[in-house]
């Protein structure tokens, strides 16, 4: 054992092993993920070439803005030069996070990614800056996922169209969060002809309004799931009017995590809803009430997690196929004014999860895994 002692510390000299100098990226021992957070004041870029090998990449860069970096890369460069590595390379899943970036810095990436098998794209925390370049010739990467979170564009609501002439068609899941502006241009957008999940999640500015500015009219023909948690909706109604309005049909609604109205607005007119729709989620939405409005027929409607202080009668409900009402004070046994008991009428279980301080969970979840430094 002693002898392993002092080979370990002849070792680490040649290692140049520090505590104080943590090495910026960590690749883990099968080569699949590979993080990178280049918070020191004076990062080793260059450790990125660990993550070469890594299907899954994670690259933070502190904060800091990336306008050097313009200066060492020939935006204008022909991408086909880097063919042969980029088809090389094992990405699947890429996350570019906390920087300024110029915008002329993040399509020419995109450019040389366009020969790349990467599928997943996810920004967040970036502040996108500039003018966007228009395309030339060669297009991104065909993608299946585009996460954006917290992301800022300085080109205003026209960043949408202009970041979909980058990519390649195809892409299916689109999730965009906390992102300005999201007051699209509707005649630019062009149509999502293969996207089946739309998450708007966690943009609790968005509301009725920003929902029909976003909503662009038939550029959704396939989508199925659509999601608004946390999204600054007050009734069900208001999403049933901007579905009719953009000529959506989606299977799956989520619209849990929002302050609820029981009762429509006087002014939202009565709507009917798309007869695709089979499942409404209307948990953790401080709904006392079964709201009005609802469609007519569903297979699963989700009530948990509400401040429900009695049994809904059928003639308040739809007809359902799984209805859940967990989680609501009404089924807290032995108490016959569970409100008066139980903090804001809410039961333990919902009181003390993540998911109801206002949050969708993607969000709680998502805050809890950037805990990388």
């Amino acid at each position: 054992m002693e002898s392993v002692r002092w080979l370990l510390l002849l070792l680490l000299p040649l290692l140049d092993i520090s505590a104080a100098t943590p090495d910026p990226c960590e690749l883990d021992e099968d080569d699949i993920h590979c993080a990178c957070n280049f918070s020191e004041p004076q990062p080793d870029w260059s450790s990125a070439f660990l993550c070469v090998s890594a299907v899954d990449v994670e690259i933070r860069g502190g904060g800091r803005s990336l306008e050097q970096f313009l200066k060492r890369v020939d935006i204008d460069a022909d991408p086909r030069q880097y063919m042969d590595m980029v088809k090389a390379l094992r990405l699947r899943r890429l996350t570019i996070g906390a920087a300024r970036v110029p915008a002329l810095l993040l399509f020419g990436a995109l450019r040389v990614l366009g020969y790349s098998r990467l599928k997943e794209l996810t920004l967040e925390d970036l502040e996108v800056t500039g003018t966007m370049p228009q395309p030339i010739g060669i297009q991104g990467p065909g993608l299946s996922v585009l996460r954006l979170r917290n992301v800022s564009w300085t080109t205003g609501g026209a960043w949408l169209p202009e970041l979909q002439h980058w990519l390649k068609p195809g892409l299916k899941v689109l999730n965009i969060a906390q992102t300005h502006p999201l007051d699209f241009s509707c005649d630019k957008v062009l149509t999502f002809s293969a996207l089946t999940t739309l998450d708007l999640s966690d943009n609790p500015g968005l509301g009725k309004r920003g929902l029909m500015a976003t909503l662009c009219p038939h550029k959704f023909p396939v989508l199925q799931d659509l999601a608004l948690r946390n999204a600054g909706i007050q009734t069900p109604n208001e999403v049933c009017s901007a579905l009719a309005t953009a000529g959506v049909q989606p299977h799956r609604l989520d619209l849990s995590h929002n302050s609820m109205l029981a009762t429509a607005k006087p002014e939202d007119p009565g709507c009917v809803w798309p007869s695709a729709l089979n499942s409404l989620d209307l948990s953790f939405a401080g709904l006392e009430q079964v709201p009005k409005g609802l469609p007519a027929e569903l297979e699963v409607l989700n009530l948990s997690c509400n401040r429900l202080n009695r049994k809904p009668r059928s003639d308040e409900l739809p007809k359902v196929g799984n209805l859940t009402l967990d989680g609501n004070p009404f089924l807290i046994p032995g108490n016959s004014n569970p409100s008066s008991i139980v903090p804001s009428g809410v039961v333990p279980a919902c009181v003390h999860s993540p998911l109801a301080v206002g949050m969708s969970g993607t969000l709680a979840l998502l805050q809890g895994a950037r805990g990388f430094a």
